[in-house]
């Protein structure tokens, strides 16, 4: 490989930059994917690192503390509302800086007698401003588990009080934190984990704290810094997210196609955003074409798969299937992430079950009443391509990434080994390096404790998932990790397993519906909170922040975040007056909450064995887990034998389960986000690759953290003042009086008649 392409050698002289914990990289598995050029366009140099920088400060400590509890109680108030909003990481990251730069102007240098920490410790600096970010970012991880309690004691009445919430939701978070440290050799250490989710962050660091200003190359486009260029970028996007947020929304869904032709179903279902395919995927909102994330920091071959499986899966194959009335779809809108009963109607979960007996199904009321039918593309996205995913994430990594895995696990072993042979004192005094690693059994000491909390929580409280249950849920969540961690970090896209949790505790507990909310809780959440924090490991190596140092905050931050969550949770759901309900005020209806209430109920009353049953409408999605299995092979093989082709790109699980966000997200998103990642990805870093390296990361930083200080100002200035309702005009209703908007099915169901059997 020529040098240029190759990421460079990390020096292993004794400065913190060497020795990031289990960073102390043995031989890189093979070249990374990611060429040096990257990772400097991204403010990154593994060559250099100040290891003198102070990164524990009584000032990093006080602002991380403070935008935790704020974030976290932000986003898990508001996730209980609609339209929700939440403070957002690269803001978080955005505004600590100007509160660290007047601490460090307006503080005095005192030193506090009792713990002799300076109050002002001089300039505030790089390593500073990330370790608040990685403090914030937990959470952001509060909106699946506050939905999961506001489930149990809302909806199914089962009051369980603060001992049960703490506990669960400490031994969720912390159990995710400790296999993503004990995993760290196989799914941080590697060159080819990038995790390109950081470079935003990364570069804005850099911005924000003078890095290098690289701009002799870019006269033919902009000549500005990249400081420059992020305050003209923040500047317009913050005030341009005003028109498709409040002013103009058409902006955001500018369906033109289904504005002329407002009535027409299969124009709208076609072409439409809402609860169409989004065949024309065109819309001038970030949060629009974001939806999924930045698709700035996503490499190019990873877009290309995902728009592969858009132009196959939901283009060509799911109207194939809705118009030919598949599985009964044609009286169900083709999008959307509602179930329906065999009227065509949302289904009312309420008309199946017993209240009084523990939320168990009548058979006589939903024989009574009607089957569960899905839209098209659900039942084929969330269902049939998540089993092919799930059984094809295994043969790929068999297939393509077994030396990765096995490097890995013997990294890993070794480490145990030194360990077990050796005390942590020996292991440092014969460590080198300035900056000793955080050992692998502190992750195992976390790890007993989470499993501990979780089977004392669940055994305690009797809330139907027995000991072994939760044994298996976190079997579960620690046998995908890896794979689904591998994705991640090479492409900054997640693959979803949620359903496959919510069918294997339906199959093991049918008719026990909080055994399914916790298992998915233990199974799932825990796996996604894993992969955010492996990917803050990433980004502590890239700012040379002291493992240890990234271990103690990232423990005290996820308390913290416990501690705020379960509080401001228990707060809203005691003082906001009819909360969860039609009638709450200013929208606190718990939308989210409520979705989880009817699928826990559809899997835990109803139970997949009816959904799959060979007479069943849906028995044929199982088909998909053959696809799954074969696939992978067939792509392994082409690639074998075309080692020079395209078939060298193609990734199998992106292609099966590269659209785990659909539904909600629509063509639309996907294709808006494709479109714009490949002009910048290919044409812009192939015609102007200075301006490319210079601007591309701090564009995507700029852009993510304008649109989310702007939409929170918004929402309290405009929305929850009720101003909004004063403004209608063209632009605020045209995209609402067509059929994408209205659900409008392909076929009507006559009043008093049903379909399907």
């Amino acid at each position: 490989m020529p040098e240029h392409l190759k990421v460079p050698e990390q020096s292993m002289g004794d400065d913190c930059t060497s020795s990031q914990g289990a960073h102390q990289i043995s031989k890189p598995v093979g070249q990374s994917d990611v060429a040096s050029e990257v990772l400097s366009a991204a403010g990154i140099d593994l060559s250099t690192d100040d290891s003198h920088l102070p990164c524990l400060t009584i000032r990093m400590w006080t602002i991380g503390i403070f935008f935790t509890l704020l974030g976290c109680g932000l986003n898990t108030l508001y996730t209980l509302r609609f339209p929700s909003i939440s403070l957002t990481q690269s803001a978080v990251q955005f505004l600590a800086f100007p509160i660290g730069k007047a601490w460090e102007l307006a503080m005095p240098d005192w030193t506090l007698p009792i713990l002799r920490w300076r109050l002002n410790p001089g300039r505030f600096n790089k390593k500073e401003n990330i370790l608040i970010y990685i403090m914030a970012n937990l959470s952001f991880l509060t909106r699946l588990s506050a939905d999961v309690l506001t489930e149990q004691r809302i909806f199914f009445g089962y009051k369980t009080g603060w001992g049960f919430e703490m506990l669960i939701t400490l031994a969720t978070i912390l159990f995710g934190f400790s296999i993503a440290g004990i995993c760290k050799t196989v799914v941080v250490d590697p060159p080819a984990m990038v995790y390109p989710g950081v470079f935003a962050n990364t570069a804005l660091n850099d911005v924000l704290h003078g890095g290098k200003q690289r701009q002799e190359d870019s006269k033919p486009l902009w000549c500005s810094s990249r400081y420059s260029f992020f305050v003209v970028a923040f500047a317009a996007s913050f005030c341009w997210y005003w028109f498709p947020d409040f002013i103009f929304p058409a902006l955001g869904y500018f369906t033109f196609v289904c504005w002329a032709a407002p009535k027409n179903n299969v124009v709208n279902q076609l072409f439409g955003m809402k609860n169409g395919l989004g065949l024309l995927p065109v819309t001038f909102d970030w949060s629009q074409i974001a939806y999924i994330g930045s698709p700035l920091v996503v490499p190019t071959w990873a877009i290309s798969n995902v728009l592969a499986a858009l132009v196959i899966w939901v283009y060509i194959v799911s109207p194939a299937l809705y118009y030919t009335n598949t599985w009964n779809s044609a009286y169900l809108p083709i999008q959307s992430n509602s179930v329906f009963d065999n009227t065509g109607r949302t289904y009312n979960v309420s008309r199946i079950i017993n209240k009084q007996d523990e939320y168990q199904l009548d058979p006589v009321k939903y024989a009574n009443y009607s089957p569960i039918y899905l839209p098209v593309t659900y039942a084929l996205n969330q269902f049939g391509l998540a089993f092919a995913t799930v059984l094809s994430l295994f043969v790929w990594i068999a297939l393509e990434k077994r030396d990765q895995v096995f490097h890995g696990l013997r990294s890993g072993w070794r480490s145990i080994r030194m360990t077990l042979e050796h005390s942590p004192m020996q292991i440092e005094r014969g460590q080198p390096l300035a900056c000793p690693p955080a050992p692998t059994w502190w992750y195992w000491i976390t790890a007993l404790i989470s499993i501990t909390l979780a089977i004392f929580s669940c055994e305690y409280w009797k809330v139907q998932l027995p000991w072994y249950g939760v044994l298996l849920a976190f079997a579960i969540s620690t046998v995908f990790f890896i794979p689904l961690c591998i994705i991640y970090g090479t492409t900054n896209l997640r693959i979803n397993i949620d359903i496959f949790c919510r069918i294997i505790a339906g199959y093991i507990w049918e008719g026990r519906v909080l055994a399914n909310v916790w298992f998915f809780n233990l199974g799932y959440i825990s796996g996604i909170k894993a992969l955010q924090f492996s990917q803050d490991f990433k980004l502590g190596y890239y700012c040379g922040i002291p493992p240890r140092d990234l271990f103690t905050v990232q423990l005290t931050a996820l308390c913290i975040a416990t501690l705020s969550q379960v509080g401001v949770l228990n707060w809203a759901l005691t003082n906001i007056k009819d909360v969860c309900t039609a009638n709450a005020p200013n929208g606190f209806t718990c939308p989210f909450s409520r979705t989880h209430f009817n699928t826990s109920t559809i899997w835990g009353a109803v139970g997949p064995r009816r959904f799959f049953s060979p007479d069943a409408t849906y028995h044929s999605l199982l088909y998909f887990f053959v696809l799954g299995l074969a696939l992978p092979v067939l792509v392994y093989l082409l690639k074998r034998r075309y080692p020079a082709s395209f078939w060298k790109h193609v990734h199998v699980p992106l292609l099966l389960g590269g659209l785990n966000y659909l539904p909600p997200a629509s063509g639309t998103n996907y294709g808006s986000w494709a479109a714009v990642g490949l002009v910048v990805g290919v044409y812009v870093k192939r015609r102007h690759p200075a301006w490319w390296k210079q601007h591309n990361f701090v564009l995507s930083a700029a852009l993510d953290s304008s649109v989310a200080i702007a939409a929170v100002i918004i929402f309290f200035a405009v929305f929850w003042t009720s101003a909004a309702d004063k403004l209608a005009w063209w632009g605020t209703e045209v995209y609402k009086e067509t059929c994408d908007w209205k659900a409008c099915p392909y076929k009507t169901v006559a009043k008093g008649q049903t379909f399907g059997h």
